[in-house]
């Protein structure tokens, strides 16, 4: 078990009184599992329920995390660009099972004429890791990663199977995105969170709310060679496989955050997959918007998913063994959908994303429920007993 942390951790925020366990729970990740920073927000049939926050923002914890306090949320980014993309299947600007060279000719390259946008969006695209070796801050440059994953041949036939793109993902979809809208996936998610009057959640995070970053207190090494990806993931015997899941986090170095992450050049940077920054209070935002109409309701001219839409999204696209996970996976259209081996939430149609170490953001359409965790130490798996927790009060809650 975590270390206990033995001085009380600052809390602060509002939670209404029928949840209150959930204040309990949120308290009780600092207290039991050295839990450092993290905001949590939840929002049932579209009213905020829970908005709390508390502990630090760096790792010597001196730096109280604050209401309006940012931190890198990894991979719940997917969920959120899912939501952008199924806005423009809405409106009318991609289709699902429209080959993406409709949108982007070069991408037909090396066997790829005929990926469906439905493909590249639900993990099966073969296009999981970069082959040709990059340099370090590559992933700097969106025309240089965009250009690269075009060119390149798949690792698999395209629909034959999945494997979670886990870096590439926002590239591919981002840039089959700007190129049917015209707009940036930065600056389609700006004027979302705008509409939304949620502060916030950002693809490029401005220079000027860099201030009120949290330090991620993770694992910085820096992997520059085979022989020390080999010791994070021991070779197999396949080398094209093990070619694939090296260079899926390690090319170009830095891509997973590794090193990285607490850089202004990180946080500039645009990489949907891997570097949203925000808060638990937009991320939940982003989730209830999906469930009903927020606030006043969406501008027109801001693409969003309708229900049926979104029902399609939120159903099973690929289930099974998972080419880069190396285990079984189920992804819908971006999303993750919730499944036996990781639940997300207690209803059978949950959808949403986990990010690396424990951050989470889901909706639950049967509770009319809408999630958002975000923290600064990550675990050492997608799924912590810290979510674990928070998640069991919610519902403990509503029962």
């Amino acid at each position: 078990m975590a270390s206990v942390v033995k001085e009380t951790a600052p809390l602060d925020g509002d939670c209404d009184a029928r949840f209150a366990r959930v204040r309990e729970a949120f308290a009780e990740n600092f207290r039991l599992e050295d839990e450092i920073g993290a905001g949590l927000a939840v929002v049932v049939g579209g009213r905020r329920v829970v908005d709390l926050w508390g502990g630090h923002r760096d790792a010597a914890r001196r730096l109280p995390w604050q209401r309006d306090t940012l931190v890198n949320a990894y991979s719940v980014g997917k969920g959120v660009t899912a939501m952008l993309l199924l806005g423009l299947v809405e409106r009318g600007d991609l289709e699902l099972d429209a080959p993406v060279v409709r949108w982007w000719p070069a991408f037909g390259a090396a066997g790829k004429q005929a990926t469906t946008v439905r493909q590249l969006a639900s993990h099966q695209g073969g296009l999981p890791a970069v082959r040709e070796r990059l340099p370090g801050d590559a992933w700097r440059d969106w025309g240089r990663m965009c250009a690269a994953l075009a060119g390149q041949r798949p690792y698999w036939e395209p629909g034959s199977a999945h494997g979670y793109h886990t870096n590439t993902f926002g590239f591919l979809v981002g840039e089959l995105m700007r190129r049917a809208s015209g707009v940036a996936i930065g600056d389609a998610l700006a004027k979302v969170m705008a509409a939304l009057d949620v502060d916030g959640f950002w693809f490029g995070l401005p220079a000027s709310e860099h201030g009120r970053v949290a330090e991620l207190v993770a694992p910085q090494a820096v992997l520059t060679e085979p022989a020390q990806w080999a010791k994070v993931f021991p070779p197999t015997g396949d080398e094209e496989h093990d070619f694939m899941v090296w260079h899926c986090y390690f090319n170009p170095t830095g891509f997973s955050g590794l090193a990285s992450v607490n850089t202004p050049a990180w946080r500039e940077a645009v990489i949907p997959s891997t570097n949203g920054h925000g808060t638990a209070r937009g991320v939940a935002a982003l989730y209830a918007a999906l469930l009903g109409p927020p606030g006043p309701g969406l501008p027109r001219e801001i693409p969003w998913p309708g229900r049926e839409l979104l029902r399609e999204g939120a159903s099973v696209q690929v289930d099974g063994p998972d080419r880069v996970l190396g285990r079984p996976s189920r992804f819908g259209i971006g999303f993750q959908v919730t499944g036996p081996d990781r639940p997300l939430g207690r209803g059978e149609r949950g959808f949403g994303h986990f990010g690396y170490g424990g951050s989470f953001g889901f909706a639950d359409p049967d509770a009319d429920l809408a999630f958002g965790y975000l923290m600064n130490r990550p675990g050492d798996r997608w799924q912590t007993t810290r979510t674990e927790r928070l998640v069991d009060a919610v519902y403990d809650c509503l029962s």
